[in-house]
């Protein structure tokens, strides 16, 4: 059996941030990888959206990887080259009812210590001519960024600090270890047992399941998945808008959105659909053209220009969500020793949105959990 310090599974922005910092912290690291390439699952397909934390409940790990993610985030993006920008973003109200979910917003925000100013109609209008609202916030730290780039320069940073990737490595399962003097034994589908002192669970939508086939950890300590699917749909021509523009949310569920790629294309969505599958090898990405047809009512609402059947199916993405249709959404789960009581154990439960902006954060977290 070989052994080593440190084995992360999956190597997605999450998994790629968290080996980084290992490796960075002086640990031999392996990032064990199924597919053959990196970013192949969640991480490519979502809205490349680098959030500024206007959102979540205060003090929340949410709201704090979030917020301190967004700056190291773009740190990471001015020191190595990473195609990116800060081109604020706009959340609306189409109607004087809205106003309130909003001035929540901004006090949610400014808890949050994240800057937002409130606009009136004329003022946000004159920023963006092609947009109707009663009022909008302006958050001028959102961002774009390429999360390919940023991807492959994490890469680069866990191979110069000495780790490294095995792609086509499909892990089954673990033997824990609970006195934290032996090692992990970590069981591959082709038959192979790797020895880690350190193990981290970054398998997203897999992570529950890989979970349950950790012999040693409680199943207490797992939480059920559920997948929602979201579609987005591209505009055809260039974008109106030069900002990201969401309208007010509506419960949970952020809208259906503008969002800006590097190169000056709109996307709208996603939109959200609850899946039956339980097995995310099951799932299906393409996306139903049909679904497109609920959105131009929705974008209308803050977008009346929108022309008829300019909306095209781009892609779909999913989360792995660790609560069910109508109830509330939990916190991010970075569940390390103090939560499971098993030595030199991480698993990172539903890390959905604003995981891409928490990335880095989430590598500290891991590190700190490691080393307490």
């Amino acid at each position: 059996m070989d052994q080593i310090d440190c084995v992360v599974i999956g190597a997605g922005v999450i998994g790629l941030a968290v080996a980084r910092a290992l490796a960075q912290a002086g640990r031999e690291v392996v990032v064990l990888e199924r597919e053959k390439a990196i970013g192949q699952g969640v991480s490519s397909r979502n809205s490349e959206v680098i959030h500024a934390g206007l959102y979540y409940e205060p003090g929340s790990l949410k709201a704090r990887l979030c917020v301190r993610g967004k700056e190291l985030l773009y740190a990471f993006c001015q020191s190595h080259g990473v195609a990116h920008l800060v081109c604020g973003k706009l959340l609306v109200a189409t109607a004087p009812e809205q106003h309130t979910a909003l001035e929540n917003i901004q006090r949610t925000a400014q808890a949050n210590d994240v800057p937002v100013e409130w606009l009136e109609a004329d003022a946000a209008m004159a920023l963006e001519p092609a947009l109707h609202c009663t009022a909008a916030l302006h958050s001028p730290t959102t961002g774009i960024i390429d999360t390919h780039e940023l991807m492959l320069a994490l890469q680069g940073d866990l191979e110069r600090a000495g780790g490294a990737i095995a792609f086509g490595a499909r892990v089954t399962g673990a033997k824990l270890d609970p006195s934290g003097q032996g090692l992990h034994r970590i069981a591959l589908e082709d038959g192979a047992v790797l020895g880690a002192r350190w193990l981290v669970n970054a398998a997203s939508l897999h992570a529950c399941a890989l979970a349950r086939n950790f012999s040693g950890l409680e199943s207490g300590y797992v939480p059920q998945e559920y997948f929602a699917k979201g579609s987005y749909f591209a505009l055809a021509g260039r974008s109106p808008f030069s900002r990201l523009i969401y309208p007010a949310p509506s419960g949970a569920w952020l809208g259906v959105h503008l969002t800006l790629d590097l190169g000056g294309q709109a996307r709208f969505g996603p939109d959200h659909e609850w899946l039956q599958e339980t097995d995310p090898d099951a799932i299906r990405y393409a996306v139903d053209a049909q679904r497109g047809e609920a959105f131009y009512a929705s974008v209308r609402r803050y977008w009346p220009g929108l022309p008829d059947h300019a909306l095209q199916p781009a892609y779909s993405g999913v989360r792995p969500k660790i609560h069910s249709p109508g109830t509330p959404a939990p916190d991010f789960r970075i569940d390390g020793p103090q939560q499971h009581g098993v030595p030199g154990l991480v698993n990172l439960f539903g890390i959905e949105s604003p995981g891409l902006t928490s990335s880095l954060a989430i590598g500290e977290q891991v590190l700190a959990k490691l080393v307490e």
